[in-house]
Order: C-alpha cells, then sequence, then structure tokens
C-alpha cells in the first residue's frame, strides 16, 4: 500500500513537471521503456530495492543501464529519486506513470489472452468492437497462455469477455457434476 502511494505521487508530479517542460511524450516512452525494464529483469528490481547496496552505487548502475536512453529530464528525475532514497519503487513509479498518462490521454488499454496468438484480422475485428463500445483511442495488448487451449480472453478496463475452450470445459464438468437425472444411492 504504501510503495503505491509513493509511486502514484511521484508519477503525478512527474507528469506536471513533464507537462510544463512540454517533454510529456518522450517521458512517456522513456517511463514505457523503464516499466519494460523492470518487467523483464527481475535481477534488476532486486537489485533497486536491496538494502544492503548504498545509493551511490545503485545510481551508477541507474547512469550506465539508462545513459543515453532516456531524454534529459526524465535521467535527472530517476537521479533524483535515487538521491532521496526511492529507487526501489522505480518501477511502481513508471508503471504509475504510464497509467496516469493513458488516463489523461483518455487511452484504453484492452488485453487479448489467447493460446496461440492473433492474426491481423482477428485483432482488427476486436479493435472494431472495442472502439464501438468507448469514443477512447484503444491500445490492444495481446497476451499467449497455453492453458487456454483455444479461443479468447477480452479485458478492458473491469469487463472482461472469456471465450476461451478452459472455461467451456470447466462450465461443462461443473454442469456434470450438478446433474439432476441421475440418482445418487
Amino acid at each position: 500500500m504504501q510503495g503505491t502511494r509513493v509511486a502514484s505521487r511521484y508519477a503525478k508530479s512527474f507528469i506536471d513537471l513533464t507537462i510544463e517542460q512540454g517533454v510529456l511524450e518522450q517521458a512517456y516512452a522513456d517511463m514505457k521503456f523503464i516499466s519494460d525494464v523492470c518487467k523483464s529483469n527481475h535481477d534488476f528490481v532486486s537489485f533497486l530495492k536491496s538494502p544492503i547496496i548504498n545509493t551511490d552505487k545503485k545510481q551508477a548502475v541507474l547512469k550506465e543501464v539508462f545513459s543515453g536512453k532516456l531524454n534529459k529530464v526524465t535521467d535527472t528525475y530517476v537521479m533524483l529519486i535515487a538521491d532521496k532514497k526511492r529507487e526501489l519503487y522505480l518501477p511502481e513509479i513508471a508503471t504509475e506513470f504510464v497509467n496516469q498518462y493513458k488516463l489523461k490521454k483518455q487511452i484504453l488499454t484492452a488485453v487479448i489472452t489467447s493460446a496461440n496468438g492473433i492474426d491481423e484480422n482477428i485483432r482488427k475485428k476486436v479493435m472494431e468492437l472495442v472502439k464501438g463500445v468507448s469514443s477512447s483511442e484503444v491500445v490492444l495488448e495481446e497476451k499467449i497462455n497455453k492453458d487456454l487451449i483455444g479461443g479468447f480472453i477480452i479485458r478492458v478496463g473491469d469487463k472482461q469477455v472469456d471465450a476461451s475452450i478452459a472455461r467451456k470445459l470447466s462450465n461443462l464438468k461443473r454442469g456434470f457434476g450438478e446433474n439432476p437425472f441421475v440418482k445418487e444411492f
């Protein structure tokens, strides 16, 4: 809970700063990059959260990892976070910044999970379906989950449509367990 509150406040202040500086779009790309690095590298996140490693070493590693890849305002902000000993919240701050940016720009994220991925035709139909429900810009995020067997799950905000084979098999299994026509002795 504490991390979420801190991340939300730091992300909000950074959005305000980037709007003031006129670099919101570059900062969004930078924070998305930082978020992707943190999601793909668990050791990096563990390093940031380690209380044993001092701040100077963390700042040196942050400079090395992100040097030349971030715009000047984002780079300065990341170093400021490390100076304040809040680098352990950097993954959450980056994720929260991306979420607040999407909220500010009214961008809706639709997540489609399938067993084998989707082709261009299905992708186009899903985009049309989601855009028909909302007037916001839509970003489609694709995930693969082999456990679905077939079909798909679409999640937009807090709404979900589960049309997977795994769900249908689960419902069928539950239905067989509740069979009123078979007498039990």
